[in-house]
């Protein structure tokens, strides 16, 4: 029997009869694989499932906890999905360039991690402006920010680069490892701690199946060699998986992002730039749009040099955005709500009960 305290379960409530808890370690189109306390098993969403929950962000992810139907023979029954206590997303265009998208969903990536792995090679690739785009998802997410700065051994000094991160998130940690070579890997120790869970997320190429096959001491994802021209290894992921460490933490790895659409940050903005915001509640006027108004604290910051232009633009870039994402997914949203509601009153007629 496993116990699934390992794999972080804490049990918030009784498992109805007939229903087992279980944690989300791998999603293949329709198919989960699921550890529980028989082990693994293989399972698929139970028909009611598609009735009751009202978007695509209430179905199961890897990280998830669910209760589900065991069956010993077959595929087992995902019942219900368990609370969240954390969760990181992304907007999906479905497939649209940003300029034609009507609608805009919410992509949840992972789910109840404890620590998000914000990963970034240390070579041609590195942008600390696409870093921050993640750690403003991040610090919505619910799960607390490390910056891992990969192939150390193909950057003799990467000293400017960590600095820029560090000047930009002083609050973050940030390492710099190299996979290949083995270093740096040991301070990452004091967040691979037993029952803990950590995301790994970043660009394609960037390194992170070659991290957790050296944080596993084992080959179990599969890199492609590095090209000679950019230095970048070609990500094979192409789902996302949990992995038990050694240590017994659990890593999820996800497939690489192109681009990350950010969805519903507000918080997450004003986490990542109350240094920006702060100004103002200083401007003269309450209405102030920081262009030419007199007495504009962020337009003083700027001449006196307090305020870096970069990171004014790259707040106005990022509330823009979620401005756009917010005004694209809440007609969605609502809508589905409502045929959520109005599916529950059937179901409740046809049981003979009102609601």
């Amino acid at each position: 029997m496993i116990d699934l305290k390992q794999y972080g379960y804490i049990e918030a409530e009784a498992s109805p009869i007939d229903l087992i808890p279980g944690r989300v370690t791998e999603l293949q189109r329709d198919q989960y694989t699921v550890i529980t306390e028989h082990g693994e098993v293989t399972a698929v969403l139970k028909g009611g499932f598609y009735h009751t929950a009202g978007t695509r962000e209430d179905f199961p992810c890897v990280g998830d906890y669910v209760f589900l139907q065991y069956n010993e023979n077959g595929a087992s029954r995902i019942a219900k999905l368990l609370p969240r206590r954390s969760k990181f997303s992304r907007a999906d265009y479905s497939g649209h360039a940003v300029g034609y998208a009507k609608t805009i969903l919410e992509q949840v990536v992972a789910t109840n991690f404890d620590y998000v792995f914000i990963v970034s090679s240390l070579n041609w690739d590195f942008k600390v402006s696409r870093i921050m785009r993640y750690l403003t998802q991040t610090r919505q997410s619910g799960g607390q920010p490390v910056v891992i700065l990969t192939k150390a051994d193909l950057a003799p000094n990467f000293s400017a680069q960590l600095a820029e991160v560090q000047n930009i998130a002083p609050d973050v940690p940030v390492h710099a490892v190299s996979s290949h070579a083995g270093s740096g890997l040991d301070a990452l120790s004091e967040y691979l701690q037993p029952g803990k869970t950590v995301v790994f997320l970043g660009m394609s190429g960037v390194g992170k199946s070659s991290l957790v096959n050296a944080l596993m001491n084992q080959e179990v994802m599969t890199v492609n060699a590095i090209r000679e021209t950019d230095s970048r290894g070609r990500h094979t992921t192409t789902h996302r998986q949990l992995f038990m460490l050694p240590s017994g933490a659990m890593v999820i790895d996800t497939p690489g992002m192109r681009e990350l659409g950010l969805f519903g940050v507000d918080e997450g903005i004003s986490s990542g730039f109350n240094d920006v915001e702060e100004l103002f509640t200083q401007c003269r006027f309450n209405d102030c749009r920081h262009q030419t108004e007199p007495g504009c604290a962020v337009l003083a910051a700027l001449k006196d040099g307090s305020l870096a232009p970069e990171n004014w633009e790259r707040y106005l870039v990022q509330k823009r955005e979620n401005k756009f994402v917010n005004d694209k997914s809440g007609y969605l949203i609502d809508k589905r709500a409502t045929q959520k509601s109005i599916a529950m009153r059937h179901k409740g007629k046809k049981g003979g009960k009102k609601i």
